[in-house]
């Protein structure tokens, strides 16, 4: 088994609409303002990015994205992810309801020496981190839809 690879799967129930929840995603530059465990994104390019994250651990990581993806029929927005990660990312949208399911699929490897020191011992710290960043994501964009 490789220690350093994760899949990560979400699950978001929103109360709004697919379009609404797509329009929303898809403003990576705008997660720091609903998302309080993005700290910082800076547009590198029409397509790419970097996008530096921090929950719970104290470390940041600090990705390069690439949009893959961007079908807004589809309900799809994907990117592949370089630096501390390496791997890919993906929204898919559905109507649930009233509202939205967002699920997110992502499988990354570390990257950054230290985690992958740690990968053994640090593994359910690092996937509680993640789970606890997702929660709060939920939380934030939840709250961001109902204000705009």
């Amino acid at each position: 088994m490789d220690w350093t690879h994760y899949r990560f799967h979400s699950r978001w129930h929103l109360a709004a609409p697919p379009a609404a929840v797509h329009r929303a995603l898809e403003r990576v530059e705008d997660y720091p303002r609903w998302w309080r465990q993005v700290r910082e994104v800076r547009r590198t390019g029409a397509t790419t990015g970097v996008i530096r994250v921090r929950s719970l651990l104290p470390y940041d990581l600090t990705v390069t994205v690439r949009e893959v993806r961007r079908d807004r029929a589809a309900g799809v927005l994907e990117t592949a992810l370089t630096g501390d990660l390496d791997g890919w990312a993906r929204w898919t949208l559905t109507a649930h309801g009233s509202g939205t399911l967002a699920r997110y699929d992502q499988e990354v490897r570390v990257r950054r020496p230290l985690l992958r020191r740690l990968a053994v011992p640090g593994r359910p710290f690092f996937r509680l981190n993640h789970r606890l960043m997702m929660r709060a994501g939920r939380r934030g964009l939840g709250a961001w839809l109902r204000a705009v």
